[in-house]
Parts: structure tokens; sequence; C-alpha cells
């Protein structure tokens, strides 16, 4: 349903469908008499369906739906995640301390639920031999594949080799 729905007077049609507030079909009726039932419970018409022909309105109280609808959203915004995604840079002439202190950040941040963008920045001549890249990036994955996925396989851009793992 859109945000803003056109209630009561606003409505422009001259003919409407008309259901009840217990989702009862009430049949095509004119606006104004669509209003006059609308008024008589106690409550707001509400066109539902302005595209279709007629356009369908629904005999409601508004200000409960807003809420209703406001509620509902409040909650699905409170139960999806974000997915962050960290970046470790790595050199291809990195030593094995190095490569550890990379390897335990990685690992955190994958159990943390982020994904990790593993990136092997060549420097000068080091671009000729980017399979000692892809042996780092390689190793990485093989030291984290029991908590994660290889996303992305590494692959090269420019001066840098790129690879994304994902969480399990």
């Amino acid at each position: 349903m859109s945000k803003e729905h056109l209630i009561n007077e606003d409505i422009r049609a001259r003919e409407v469908r008309v259901i009840g507030p217990e989702g009862e079909q009430i049949g095509i009726l004119s606006l104004k008499e669509a209003l006059k039932v609308a008024y008589e419970k106690n409550l707001d018409l509400v066109n539902v369906a302005p595209q279709a022909k007629p356009p369908v309105c629904r005999i409601m109280d508004y200000g409960k739906f807003r809420y209703e609808q406001s509620k509902k959203e409040k909650e699905a915004r409170k139960k999806q995640k974000v997915i962050n995604t960290k970046e470790i840079r790595l050199s291809p002439t990195i030593e094995e301390n190095d490569f550890q202190t990379k390897l335990r950040s990685a690992i955190k941040f994958i159990k943390a639920g982020d994904k990790v963008k593993v990136t092997v920045r060549f420097k000068g001549r080091q671009i000729t031999h980017h399979d000692i890249g892809e042996k780092i990036l390689e190793r990485l994955a093989k030291e984290v594949e029991d908590i994660s996925v290889i996303e992305r396989k590494p692959k090269l851009e420019g001066r840098n080799m790129i690879m994304i793992i994902a969480p399990k």
C-alpha cells in the first residue's frame, strides 16, 4: 500500500466499490452514498486501490490503520540485518606474522557477520607476478573455509587483486 491514501472528501471518483469494516463487499455506490455509510458507522472512507475501475474504498478507522502500518514498518526495520563489508589489504611480499594478524582480523569480521573484501595491492613490477597474490588469497580462503564461503573468486582489477568472503 502507498504511504498516503485519499480519505473521505479527498476522494475524487463519482462511483466507488465499497468494502465494509469487516472486509465484506457492500458493492458499487456513488461517492455521496459511500461517505454517508462511513459516517453512519463513525469511520472513514479510505481509497485503498485508486487505480482500479471503479476505485476500491474501504470503511475503516484511518487513525488506527496508520498506527498499525507504522508498527509493522518499525517491526520490519527491527528484524532486518545489515551486512557491512570490511576490507583487509595484503601485499604480495607479506611476512608470516603480518599474514597471521590479517587472518585474525578476517576471522573476527566474519564471526561478527560481516563480509570481508580481501585486496592484494601490487606495487611497481610486482604486477608481473600476480600468481603470488593469488596464492596468498587462496591461502587465506583455505584458513577461513570452515566459517565462510568465497562469494567472489580472486580477480585482478588494475593493480589490485580482489576476493570477497562471506560468512556461512
